[in-house]
């Protein structure tokens, strides 16, 4: 591999070296040496590469499946890197797999593992809008009705983002089954708080309780708003929507 050197670099594969970009250089290197598909499904010496390719499928299946449940609590609104991130977080809890071999190592069991719900729990879904630092106040989950209680709360230490007027807060209790994949919310009423709203203490209660699907996930979504003649506009900044799993049972 050699670094290109002239007024124009080239791309593309020409007298059997390619010229590509790699972090921002021009770069050329000799054509071929790599792997085919049928080499990487046969031999030996590519079963590592066969085990982690069919890890990090049944991740991304994983993934996709999660992050279409948590749609609701950010509708509208795209997070910049998201399926990547929580690829991160899905690889970690098949990692806790020990009942299968490599190759075979499920998301499923990783949650089952006695760390798997620490890692979903502690997992910063959304760092950039952190809804631990925009609400920070104390958090009580009923373990009966999923009832969610903020102490303290005092609408001036909210982290309002620069324009915003109101925050609305969205909680609802996924049942996930990380096995099946299937999957049910359930949601507290949206409460929609302005910026000089005086209250002391917050309790959000959904409709209806899950059914022990799978894994439950009490989850909680805050997102900005700016009044305008009387009607509310969500902002779309990247600090202006968040989400966070505060407890999983």
């Amino acid at each position: 591999m050699a670094e290109q050197k002239g007024i124009i670099p080239l791309v593309g594969t020409l007298g059997g070296i390619n010229f590509y970009y790699l972090n921002g250089k021009a770069i050329a290197r000799k054509a071929g040496g790599g792997f085919n598909g049928k080499a990487i499904k046969t031999k030996r010496s590519m079963q590592r590469v066969r085990e982690n390719a069919s890890e990090f499928g049944h991740c991304s299946i994983v993934n996709k499946a999660f992050r279409t449940a948590l749609v609701p609590f950010f509708r509208g609104y795209r997070f910049p890197y998201f399926h990547s991130r929580l690829m991160g977080l899905f690889t970690r809890l098949k990692d806790l797999d020990a009942i299968n071999k490599r190759g075979q190592r499920r998301v499923a069991n990783g949650i089952a593992h006695s760390d798997g719900l620490k890692l979903v729990e502690h997992f910063n879904y959304t760092p950039v809008c952190n809804v631990g630092q925009v609400l920070p106040f104390g958090f009580a989950i009923n373990s009966s009705n999923f009832e969610l209680t903020i102490t303290d709360f005092d609408i001036n230490q909210v982290g309002f983002v620069e324009g915003a007027t109101h925050i609305a807060l969205l909680y609802g209790v996924l049942d996930f089954d990380f096995d099946s994949l299937d999957s049910q919310l359930h949601f507290a009423p949206t409460l929609v708080l302005d910026a000089i709203d005086m209250v002391s203490s917050l309790t959000l209660t959904p409709g209806t309780l899950p059914s022990g699907l799978g894994t439950t996930l009490c989850v909680l979504g805050v997102r900005f708003y700016q009044a305008i003649d009387g009607a509310l506009y969500a902002l779309n900044g990247k600090d202006s929507v968040g989400i966070s799993v505060l407890k999983c049972m």
